[in-house]
Parts: structure tokens; sequence; C-alpha cells
């Protein structure tokens, strides 16, 4: 099997990748393992579709792609601000999970973005250091699983607390959460195809995984690189996307944070949404962008005094709007593995 450096001697100045640096993977091979040996019955993983000009896969970020290239739509509860909302109503959040709930307003958000942009307080790491790069995220619906006839489908989700160095090592801690599903019929189904555990009742183990060394390219502060590691030229689809795993990747330092939300602010398609509450409960500014080529819906959600990511959303647009999730609920410098 080729691995990811001789993939990519090979590939030389055609290599889509040769600038681009590979996440550590969401899952370890036995996590996958289990999960495959759970489901009793054929399943189809549902997968978000993608501007095939994006699509970066060499043959070495294949065991990499495996746990987080079914992302697609999650069912997850909102706790939102009840005031001018739309959204789906009247859900039991016990058994069909509803996105975000925002304002009916459409205004372009650039004069928002940059207002953010040039008031930013700092928070409690722009003036600390430490030999890792610590994330503590939940993420719900990577993957879901949908039945052979298409009609049932169960969304996976776990939290993940990262420690990384700039060379890459760390160390990756993921606790799975409970699956979630769109409806009760969906959660009958599965209750019966997924395999029972010896102990239903015991909190899954956390799986420890250790990070190998990798190519962590610096985060850049200056308007052209972020540009280019933002990809504007792809849309705003791609540029929420990125912006997510920026978050998700480093400590991002208050200059770079107010950038992020200038080149924001001039991506066209994005919409001021106002206040939100994301899934934990914390008060944010959302954007969106629609991207009618894909059925796809973006929502960023920022803290408003810091300009931090809170939480990504992504949702189709029709004809029912469910969605996959993350939120970034701790970011830290650290120089230590716990």
């Amino acid at each position: 099997m080729f691995g990811e450096e001789r993939t990519r001697t090979l590939l030389k100045r055609i290599d889509p990748a040769r600038h681009n640096t590979i996440a550590p993977p969401r899952l370890s091979a036995r996590d996958l393992i289990n999960r495959a040996e759970a489901i009793t019955e054929p399943v189809a993983y549902r997968r978000q579709a993608r501007p095939i000009r994006r699509l970066v896969l060499t043959a070495g970020a294949v065991a990499i792609a495996v746990g987080a290239a079914a992302i697609a739509q999650t069912f997850g509860p909102s706790n939102p601000d009840t005031s001018e909302i739309t959204g789906p109503t009247g859900a039991d959040p016990g058994v069909v999970l509803v996105p975000v709930a925002y304002g009916s307003g459409t205004r372009d958000a650039g004069s928002q973005l940059r207002a953010m942009a040039n008031r930013l307080a700092g928070t409690e790491y722009d003036n600390r250091a430490g030999r890792y790069m610590y994330h503590h995220m939940k993420t719900w619906g990577d993957p879901v699983m949908t039945s052979a006839d298409g009609r049932h489908h169960v969304a996976f989700a776990d939290e993940r607390k990262v420690w990384q160095a700039p060379d890459g090592t760390g160390s990756q801690v993921t606790t799975q959460l409970e699956p979630q599903y769109p409806d009760q019929e969906s959660r009958d189904y599965w209750q019966r195809n997924l395999k029972p555990k010896a102990d239903a009742s015991a909190t899954p183990a956390p799986d420890i995984m250790p990070l190998p060394p990798m190519d962590l390219a610096p985060l850049p502060s200056g308007r052209a690189q972020l540009n280019d590691l933002l990809k504007i030229r792809f849309g705003g689809g791609a540029v929420s996307k990125q912006v997510s795993t920026v978050y998700g990747r480093y400590v991002v330092p208050r200059q770079t944070r107010a950038e992020i939300l200038r080149v924001l602010a001039d991506v066209p398609g994005f919409l001021w949404r106002g206040q939100v509450t994301d899934r934990a409960g914390r008060k944010g500014l959302a954007i969106t962008f629609d991207d009618r080529e894909h059925n796809q819906q973006s929502l960023l959600i920022f803290d408003p005094n810091t300009g931090e990511l809170l939480a990504h959303e992504l949702l189709t647009l029709s004809p029912v709007r469910i969605s996959a999730y993350r939120v970034i609920l701790g970011t830290a410098w650290t120089d230590r593995l716990n």
C-alpha cells in the first residue's frame, strides 16, 4: 500500500494537497472496527456533497479520511433565544433534534463582521505560551449511517481533547457519546439493529491515541496568506469549513482572529443572523452562507467579545434541515498532556 510520502513523491507538482496539512484522524483504527462490528446489517454512509475541484485525497490520507469523509448530517438539540427565530418548532428534543434557530434578517454580514473585528477583546491564552495547543471539542454527525432501504438514520457523536505540538506530536482522547436519531422510527429501528454492548449501562472508555510527527505549518497572520489558507477562491462554503478547521487546530491570536473576520466580511454571500445560542448554551453572533449548488448551508457562531469560533453547523437546505455540528469548548496553550 502506498504511504503518504511515496504518493506525494510520485505526484510531485500535480499533487493538489502538496501545500495542505493533514489533520489528525478523528477515530483510531480500533474504534472504526468497533463501530463496524456493532452493525447487524448493511448500511449506507451519507456523504457530504463537495465540489469536485476541492477533493483532496492522497493514498496516504485514506486512513484519516475514513473517519471524516462521511460527515454529512446529524440531528442535534438547540437551545435558541426564542425571540424572532425561524426553523423547526414543536420537536421533542429527546427524539427529533433540531438545528440552531436564528433571526430572520437577511442583511449582508460584511459591516457587522468588520465592526466585531475592530473591537475584539483578548482571551486568557493570548498572552500565554506552551508546548502544546489544546482543544476540547464535541462533534455530532461523524458519521451518519442510513439503513439499506434509506429510511432510517443514526448519527454518531464524540467528544475529543487534543494536545498537539508544532511538530504534530501529542495526544488525542476521544469519548464516544450517545447516538442520535432524526425521529422515533429511526431510534426504534437502530436500537434493534445495533448490537448491544456487553454492559450497556457502562460509560464508554476514552480512546487514547498518540499523534505522530507531521508537518504542521505555522498559522499565517497576513491577509494574503490567510486568503489562501481559508480557500476564499472556492466561495463561502469552503471558507466556512476552513475557518472551522483553523479554530479546531490552532490557538488563534487576537490579531489573526480579527483578520479572519475581515476575510469573511469580504466573501460574498455571508448573511448576518444576530445573536443565537449554541448547543453548549453559549450566546454568540452568527453568520450563514447558502451554497445552493450543493444544497447546503454553513452557520458559524462567534464569541461576540473575543471573536473566537464557538460552533460550526452544516445543514441541508432541503427537504429537511438536518445538520452536522461541532462546538469548540476549550482552547489553550499548555505544557502538559492531561
